[in-house]
């Protein structure tokens, strides 16, 4: 489990309303959260999280001077903040608008009204995001696992290759399509693929058909991590040989179960 505590989390909110930068603050406040700063625009944020990098960004999807996409591109593309946690909290259900916020690698998207619980998951994932246990494998050295990580987006690819390293995982490779993945399965073996599913040139399920059927390694574990919500495309991903599908936004006790059920044999 991680050292380091709730209480001792530096929270930043962004969140234009008063009223609920009130709610939000009285929930994590409840939690045990100590440490919150506030903050109503993104320019304002921007200029405090300069002075003080904060363990966790909190921010609505709508901002005076932008969107959340906008937000957390602006993290992601400066490198003194590009490794912070970012949770969005909006009464926003398009799937096509919540999409890049998945991509950027975000902790959680909870709702509004949210429950205290969804938030109290929020930050247990943020814990484990920002002080992360080694995982730990009954036949394998984590520091010995040779992982190939497969994703278009490099916010999401640069997310799931931080946490894979924070937990031990020794040797991360990336690739930002199927067809670079191939090029690297022929040249390395690896013990585990992540993969996402919607990729130019060749998506996950393709990739995920190759592997199984013309690849030179047709066993190894396949993860697809995903924000594909369509049930019917997901399951042609099962049927092509995934092992298992987990969904974006993850957090990393979710992913280090994952690994261990699929490396327990």
């Amino acid at each position: 489990m991680p050292l380091v505590s709730v209480g001792e989390l530096a929270i930043l909110i962004v969140e234009p309303s008063s009223f609920q930068q009130k709610i939000i603050c009285t929930e994590l406040e409840q939690l045990g959260c100590q440490q919150i700063d506030t903050a109503a625009t993104i320019t304002e944020a921007l200029e405090l999280m300069s002075r003080h990098k904060p363990d966790l960004v909190i921010s609505s999807m709508y901002l005076p001077d932008g969107d959340g996409i906008d937000f957390v591109s602006r993290i992601r593309t400066d490198e003194s903040l590009d490794s912070i946690p970012y949770m969005l909290i909006s009464s926003e259900d398009r799937v096509d608008i919540l999409d890049p916020i998945r991509q950027a690698g975000s902790v959680a998207i909870l709702p509004k009204p949210f429950k205290i619980n969804d938030l109290q998951i929020a930050l247990q994932a943020t814990l484990e995001f920002v002080d992360p246990s080694e995982l730990e494998l009954e036949h394998y050295e984590a520091a010995e696992l040779r992982v190939l990580v497969v994703d278009d987006s490099e916010f999401s690819l640069k997310h799931i290759c931080r946490a894979l390293e924070n937990i031990g995982v020794g040797l991360v490779e990336r690739a930002h399509d199927g067809q670079e993945a191939i090029n690297l399965l022929q040249q390395q073996t690896f013990d585990l693929i992540f993969t996402d599913f919607n990729m130019p040139l060749m998506d996950g399920e393709q990739l995920t058909q190759y592997i199984r059927n013309s690849s030179n390694q047709p066993s190894v574990p396949i993860l697809m991590v995903t924000s594909e919500l369509n049930e019917t495309r997901l399951a042609g991903v099962r049927q092509a040989g995934v092992n298992a599908i987990c969904n974006k936004p993850f957090d990393t006790l979710q992913i280090k179960a994952i690994i261990k059920s699929l490396l327990a044999d």
